[in-house]
C-alpha cells in the first residue's frame, strides 16, 4: 500500500512539471481580473476544500468584500498566520475559467498547475488586478487593490514586478528563465494597494510583454503566476477634455469634446447624458465615433448633465476615466448664442425660445428689441420651428459703451412682454492699420498697429499673426492656415511694436490682428507686406552748407546713403538758425546730383540745412531729415556803399580853424555783404592833396578843418575790400555863406510827429541834398539828424517831442561845392508866424479836431453837474407829502 502510494505521488508530481513546461503565460485582458493567493501550508485540493460550492466560472470572481470578510472570520484566519514561504497564487476573470495554482517550491522552478475549481473562494488573499498602456504611450501600468483593504492596515507591503519583452512570437509561448526578467520597485501603501510602473519603447508596441509580480507583507509572499501582454492592445486613453454643451440653430443639444493625445488608433466614445426637468428625469447612455453627440430637442428650464470617456475603435482596448461631468442649465428663455462677438460690418444671427411659465410660446408670436428702446422691423426675423424664432442684424456697428455695458442687449418678447434675460451682442471694429518699416541697413523690418483703448473689449488680448511667403505677395491677401503668432510691445505713443529680424527682403509677409476673447477670436482684414517696398532709407550723409561768394547763393552738397541701390530723389529743407526754424523746402529736380543751389534774401545770417531721401518710385518712406549744417558768415562781395555820415564844428565862426567831427551810423548786413572789419575817412585838400586817415570800427572821427576847402568821404572796409559807392562832404568857407533857404517852419502834429516846412530863396541852385538837424535845448543830448532829396519841401520828423521843451531846428543846403548857410529856428513854429499856404492846413486840422473833443467833453461835465443839482433841490418823497406821486423820472429824462 505504501509502495503504491509513492508511486502515485511521484507521478502527480511528473505530470505537474510537464504541465508547467508547456502552459502559457496568462493572457492580460482589457478589463480587470483577479490574483487569489492562498498560505503556504494549504496542501489540500483546493476544490475540495469548500464543499457543497459550484465550480461555476461566474462564481469564481472574487465576490464582494463583504462575502469575503465573512468567509475569514468564520474560519480565524488573519494575515499574520502567513508563513514566510510562497503563498499559492491564481488568477480568475469574467471572461475566462481556468485557475493556474503554483505548487512549486524548489529554487528556480516554475511548477504551475491549472485545476478547474472555486480557488478564489478558499481562505487567502484576492487583489483585483488591471494593467494597461498609459495614454502617452510610454509607461505599462499594472495595480492592484486587495478585496479586502483592512488586511494589510498594520503592515508594510512591498511590489516588484519582473518583465521581459519577448523579441518574437514563438518566446511568449515558454516561459524565460528566471535570470532573464528584469525588475521594477512598486509603489505600495498600508491599504495593500501597489502601482507597477514599466517603459516600455515606442518600436516595442507590438511586443509581447511577460511579467509576474511578487508582494511580501507582514511576513508572507504572495507570487502571481505568469503573465503575457500586448501593450498596443491594451491602451488606456486619457480621458476627453473640454466637455461642452451648446444649442444649435434647431434648438437641439449638441455635446462635444476633444481628445487630449493623438491616440495611434481611431477612437470611440461612451457618452451618458441626463435631461431632468420637474417633470421628467431621462437618462441616456450612447456610443459614437466622433468627438460629438447632437441629443434631442432642448427644453426650456431644464438642467442637463453629461460626462464622456473613450477606447480604441477597432480591437482591444481600455476605456479611459470618466471625463469631470459638465451641467448645462436652461433659463425659461433661452438664447442660442446668449453672447455673439463680431466685428464690425458683419451679419449675425440669434435663436430664441420663449418659455411663458408652463407654456412654450408660439414663435409666430415673438418680437425683438435691442436695448429695450428700439423695436427691430419684422423683416429682419422669422419662425425657423413651431417655437424657435430667429432675427439677423446685418452690417452691424461697432458697439458704444454706455458705462460699464460694453455690449447690445438683444431681447426675445412676447408681444410686448419681454422677459428679463437677454443676449449679448459684442462688436469690434477690427479695420486695425498695420505700417511696417524697413530700417536703412535693411537688417529688420518693425511693423506697428494702435493699442485704441476704444476698441478693446474688457478680457480680450490683440495680437498680431504673420505669414510668409517665398516671393513678393499674392494677388489679394488672405488668412493663411499655416501662421504664427509675433511677440509686439506696447510702447509709450500707445502703439504696439514688432520687430521681424532677420527679414527677407522680397517674401510677402501676410499680416492680420487677432482679438482672442472667451466668446471667440476675431481677425482683422490681412494685409500683405515686402520689406523691399518699405524701406526707410539712412538720411543722406556728409551734408555741407555754404554761401558762395560774388554770386550770393546758398549752396548744399550731400552724399547718397548706400542702401537702397535704388534711384532716390532728394529733398532740401532750410531756413535761418534760430530756436523756431521757419523753414523752406526745395525739390532736387536731377536725381544724379548730389548739390544744389537756391537763392537765399539775406546773405549775411546763419542759415540751417537738412537734407532727405526716398525712392524714386516712392515706394518706402522718406528718411529721417539729416543733421542740420550750418553756413559760415562770410563776406560774399565789398559794402555796397559807404555809411552816410555828418558833422559837428566846434570852434569859433570867426575863426578859420575848427575842429570838425564826423558822424556816421553803422552799415546794416544788407548793405556792407556782411560785416564791417573798420572804416577809413578820406580827406582831400588843395595844399596837402589827397590822405586817408583810419577810424577803426569807431563811428566818429575829429579832423582840423583849416583849408577853404575840405572834402571827406567815409569808406566802409571788409575782407573783400571797399565800399564803391561813398557819399561825400565838402566843407568850404566860401560856400558856408550861401543863404538859399527863406523860411522854416516846426509845426507840432503830436508827440511823436513834427511837420518841418520851408521855402527857399528864388533862383536856379544846383543843390545835392538837404540835411535836417534837431536837438533838444533843455537837455545835453546829441545832436539828430536826416539826409533827405532835395526836391522835398517839407518833411515829417518822427521822434519824440515834450511840448513844454524847446527844440532847436536847422535845415542845411548842400552843394556839390561844400555845405551852405544853415536856417536855423528855436522852438516851434505859432500858426500866424508861418506862411499860410505851408502850414496852415497843418495847424488848423488838428485845433479843430481838439476843440471838438474838447467841447464835447465839456457838454458831458455840464449835463452830470445839472443832474446833481436838480436832485439836490427835489424834495424826498418819503419826507414831503406834497412830493408823493409825482414821476422825478420823467425830468430827468428831460434833462
Amino acid at each position: 500500500m505504501a509502495c503504491w502510494t509513492f508511486c502515485v505521488a511521484l507521478l502527480h508530481c511528473e505530470f505537474l512539471y510537464v504541465m508547467a513546461a508547456f502552459n502559457p503565460a496568462y493572457p492580460v485582458t482589457p478589463w480587470g481580473f483577479t490574483l487569489s493567493c492562498l498560505p503556504a501550508n494549504k496542501t489540500e485540493d483546493p476544490a475540495s476544500s469548500v464543499p457543497g460550492v459550484s465550480s461555476n466560472a461566474s462564481s469564481l470572481s472574487g465576490g464582494t468584500e463583504a462575502a469575503a470578510e465573512g468567509r475569514l472570520n468564520s474560519s480565524g484566519f488573519h494575515v499574520a498566520h502567513l508563513s514566510p514561504a510562497a503563498s499559492h497564487c491564481c488568477f480568475w476573470s469574467e471572461q475566462g475559467t481556468s485557475c493556474p495554482v503554483r505548487v512549486g517550491v524548489a529554487e528556480g522552478e516554475t511548477l504551475v498547475s491549472t485545476v478547474e475549481s472555486p480557488v478564489s473562494q478558499q481562505l487567502g488573499v484576492d487583489w483585483n488586478l488591471q494593467c494597461w498602456m498609459q495614454g502617452d504611450l510610454k509607461l505599462f501600468i499594472c495595480s492592484g487593490e486587495p478585496l479586502l483593504k483592512s488586511l494589510f492596515q498594520n503592515y508594510d507591503l512591498q511590489a516588484q514586478l519582473f518583465h521581459v519583452l519577448a523579441e518574437a512570437a514563438e518566446d511568449a509561448h515558454l516561459a524565460p528563465q528566471k535570470g532573464g526578467f528584469e525588475s521594477v520597485q512598486c509603489n505600495g501603501s498600508r491599504e495593500g494597494r501597489w502601482e507597477c510602473r514599466v517603459p516600455v519603447p515606442t518600436a516595442k508596441l507590438n511586443s509581447t510583454l511577460l511579467m509576474y509580480v511578487k508582494i511580501t507583507a507582514a511576513g508572507g509572499t504572495f507570487q502571481s503566476p505568469l503573465m503575457s501582454a500586448r501593450p498596443i492592445n491594451v491602451v488606456k486613453p486619457d480621458p476627453p477634455l473640454d466637455l461642452h454643451m451648446e444649442i444649435t440653430e434647431d434648438g437641439n443639444l449638441n455635446i462635444s469634446w476633444y481628445s487630449p493625445t493623438l491616440a495611434p488608433f481611431p477612437l470611440q466614445y461612451q457618452v451618458k447624458y441626463s435631461e431632468n426637468s420637474s417633470t421628467v428625469l431621462r437618462e441616456v447612455d450612447e456610443t459614437v465615433s466622433a468627438p460629438a453627440l447632437l441629443a434631442d430637442s432642448v427644453l426650456p428650464g431644464c438642467s442637463y448633465e453629461a460626462r464622456v470617456r473613450s477606447r480604441r475603435l477597432d480591437g482591444p482596448g481600455v476605456w479611459s476615466d470618466w471625463s469631470a461631468p459638465r451641467v448645462f442649465t436652461t433659463q425659461d428663455v433661452m438664447y442660442f448664442p446668449p453672447k455673439i462677438l463680431t466685428s464690425a460690418g458683419s451679419n449675425v444671427s440669434f435663436h430664441c425660445v420663449y418659455k411663458n411659465e408652463t407654456m412654450i410660446v408660439s414663435s409666430e408670436e415673438i418680437v425683438w428689441w435691442v436695448n429695450l428702446a428700439e423695436e427691430i422691423p419684422p423683416s429682419q426675423y422669422y419662425a425657423v420651428s413651431d417655437r424657435v424664432s430667429k432675427v439677423t442684424f446685418l452690417d452691424v456697428k461697432a458697439t458704444k459703451p454706455r458705462g460699464v455695458f460694453t455690449y447690445d442687449a438683444v431681447y426675445c418678447c412676447q408681444g410686448h412682454h419681454c422677459h428679463h434675460r437677454y443676449a449679448e451682442l459684442y462688436v469690434i471694429d477690427v479695420n486695425i492699420n498695420i505700417s511696417c518699416e524697413t530700417d536703412g541697413h535693411l537688417t529688420k523690418m518693425t511693423c506697428r498697429w494702435s493699442a485704441d483703448p476704444a476698441r478693446s473689449l474688457v478680457g480680450s488680448s490683440w495680437q498680431l499673426w504673420y505669414h510668409r511667403s517665398s516671393l513678393y505677395c499674392s494677388d489679394r491677401a488672405s488668412l493663411h492656415p499655416i501662421s504664427e503668432p509675433k511677440d509686439c510691445y506696447l510702447q509709450q505713443d500707445g502703439f504696439y511694436e514688432c520687430i521681424f529680424q532677420p527679414i527677407f527682403l522680397l517674401s510677402g509677409y501676410t499680416m492680420w490682428i487677432r482679438v482672442n476673447h472667451s466668446l471667440g477670436s476675431l481677425d482683422s482684414p490681412p494685409t500683405c507686406i515686402v520689406p523691399e517696398s518699405v524701406v526707410k532709407p539712412l538720411p543722406p550723409a556728409n551734408v555741407k552748407a555754404e554761401i558762395t561768394a560774388n554770386i550770393g547763393l546758398l549752396k548744399i552738397s550731400w552724399e547718397k546713403p548706400i542702401f537702397p541701390e535704388n534711384k532716390l530723389q532728394f529733398q532740401i529743407r532750410y531756413g535761418l538758425r534760430g530756436q523756431e526754424t521757419q523753414w523752406k523746402t526745395h525739390e532736387v529736380a536731377d536725381i544724379k546730383t548730389r548739390s544744389a543751389s537756391v537763392p537765399v534774401r539775406d546773405l549775411c545770417v546763419v542759415h540751417a540745412v537738412q537734407v532727405r531721401c526716398r525712392r524714386l518710385d516712392a515706394l518706402g518712406y522718406w528718411s529721417d531729415w539729416s543733421s542740420a549744417a550750418y553756413t559760415a558768415v562770410t563776406d560774399v562781395k565789398v559794402p555796397a556803399r559807404g555809411p552816410e555820415f555828418w558833422r559837428r564844428v566846434n570852434g569859433d565862426a570867426t575863426k578859420r580853424e575848427r575842429n570838425v567831427t564826423l558822424l556816421w551810423r553803422p552799415l546794416m548786413k544788407s548793405d556792407s555783404l556782411c560785416s564791417v572789419r573798420r572804416y577809413v575817412v578820406k580827406h582831400q585838400t588843395a595844399r596837402d592833396g589827397t590822405w586817408s586817415e583810419d577810424a577803426g570800427d569807431r563811428t566818429q572821427l575829429t579832423f582840423l578843418w583849416a583849408e577853404p576847402a575840405h572834402t571827406v568821404t567815409v569808406l566802409a572796409i571788409n575782407s573783400i575790400g571797399a565800399s564803391l559807392a561813398n557819399f561825400n562832404l565838402t566843407f568850404s568857407w566860401p560856400v558856408s555863406e550861401v543863404n538859399v533857404v527863406q523860411s522854416l517852419g516846426a509845426y507840432p502834429l503830436n508827440s511823436s510827429c513834427v511837420i518841418l516846412s520851408w521855402i527857399l530863396s528864388p533862383g536856379d541852385y544846383s543843390l545835392m541834398h538837404f540835411i535836417i538837424e534837431w536837438k533838444n535845448l533843455d537837455e545835453d543830448d546829441e545832436i539828430k539828424w536826416l539826409r533827405i532829396p532835395s526836391s522835398v519841401k517839407k518833411y515829417y520828423i518822427h521822434d519824440y517831442f515834450i511840448p513844454i521843451e524847446k527844440y532847436q531846428f536847422s535845415l542845411y543846403p548842400i552843394f556839390s561845392e561844400g555845405v551852405g548857410k544853415p536856417k536855423t529856428i528855436n522852438g516851434f513854429t505859432k500858426a500866424d508866424e508861418g506862411h499860410p499856404n505851408d502850414a496852415g492846413l497843418y495847424v488848423i486840422v488838428p485845433i479843430i479836431i481838439s476843440s471838438s473833443v474838447l467841447l464835447l467833453g465839456t457838454l458831458l461835465i455840464s449835463r452830470q453837474r445839472m443832474k446833481k443839482l436838480f436832485w439836490e433841490d427835489v424834495p424826498n418823497p418819503k419826507n414831503c407829502s406834497w412830493a408823493q406821486g409825482l414821476n422825478f423820472q420823467k425830468r430827468t429824462d428831460i434833462l
